[in-house]
């Protein structure tokens, strides 16, 4: 009984502690967290999709390209190689900057700090798919290697 007794009571200790230690208004600063699990779950999407990525980007340079044909056939043999190689390392460094962020994310929920971002190009590339709000975008197919559209 004074088992109980004793865990009784630092469980309401605990509880009292947590309660009071909690702020009074939340303001729920949630970017930080929403970024997180966006690059978390889609970094696999942008993974899949690289080699059809790095193949769009090498066409349109291509095609831009006012190079000689010699210059424009050898880079039409090796950028697809080297492109898809730079697009999917960027999109693993997106799911390791959302499990950097995860963390901090979630403890700054309850209050009115942000994070900047770890890894600001998913936010500000063109992508294949780009919908949804400020709150929460799903965004993958991200063109890493052309102009920023900010």
């Amino acid at each position: 009984m004074i088992r109980f007794a004793r865990r009784f009571i630092s469980l309401s200790f605990l509880v009292a502690l947590l309660v009071a230690a909690a702020p009074g208004i939340s303001h729920a600063g949630a970017k930080t967290l929403a970024r997180s699990v966006q690059n978390l779950l889609f970094f696999p999407f942008d993974l899949a999709l690289s080699p059809f990525v790095a193949t769009k980007i090498t066409y349109e340079k291509w095609r831009e390209s006012s190079d000689t044909k010699a210059v424009k056939y050898g880079y039409a043999l090796f950028a697809p190689i080297w492109n898809c190689g730079v697009v999917a390392g960027a999109s693993v460094i997106r799911g390791v900057a959302g499990m950097i962020e995860l963390l901090p994310g979630i403890a700054l929920l309850p209050f009115d700090g942000e994070l900047s971002a770890v890894y600001e190009l998913p936010e500000v590339q063109p992508a294949w798919v780009d919908v949804g709000s400020d709150a929460f975008r799903m965004k993958f197919g991200v063109d890493y290697l052309s102009a920023s559209s900010n």
